[in-house]
């Protein structure tokens, strides 16, 4: 087996591999609402010149007028506004990605919850899981989190969000190391 680039607790075990544009149409974006912290909104702020065209006409309407995030909160922070019953930045697909992919890197513009998708921290510091039906409590029904859709090990299909989320993790380590 491969080495991870941190502690995966079910990496024996999960399978995952994402269908979107093979049978699926984006689900998880559907009533999507990541929550984004001050510095997630400025990356996305910076960006949005470029995303505007992109949008659905009803969710451009609304992030024109109200902008992109609620009043809404999760995680503490403000979550990104649903339009129409989808997520405000998806049009076929998530317009941050389809930018982020322009530029290089598919994830940079996109709320962690999203690019992450669907890695979780777990409650023990350090290890994290692979979201799976009837594992850590997990309440969402998406077909693609039923470990009977795949035989791909998630270990290997989520190679870029294993490395975002050691990013993470390291980021984590270094601030509790500053506090003490």
């Amino acid at each position: 087996m491969t080495s991870l680039p941190l502690a995966l607790t079910n990496a024996d075990t999960a399978t995952f591999d994402c269908s979107f544009g093979r049978g699926c149409e984006g689900i998880c974006c559907r009533n999507g609402r990541p929550s984004v912290g001050p510095d997630e909104q400025a990356i996305i702020q910076s960006v949005m010149p470029r995303v505007m065209p992109l949008l659905r006409p009803d969710a451009r309407k609304v992030i024109e007028a109200d902008g992109f995030v609620s009043a809404r909160a999760k995680l503490g922070q403000p979550m990104v506004r649903v339009v129409g019953g989808w997520c405000a930045f998806f049009n076929q697909g998530c317009t941050l990605h389809t930018i982020g992919a322009e530029d290089g890197e598919s994830y940079q513009y996109k709320p962690t919850q999203c690019a992450l998708f669907p890695l979780e921290p777990s409650d023990t510091a350090g290890e994290w899981y692979v979201r799976q039906w009837g594992l850590e409590g997990e309440q969402w029904d998406l077909f693609c989190l039923n470990p009977a859709n795949s035989t791909r090990s998630a270990s290997e299909s989520l190679t870029p969000e294993l490395v975002l989320a050691a990013a993470l993790e390291m980021e984590r380590i270094e601030r509790v190391a500053d506090q003490t």
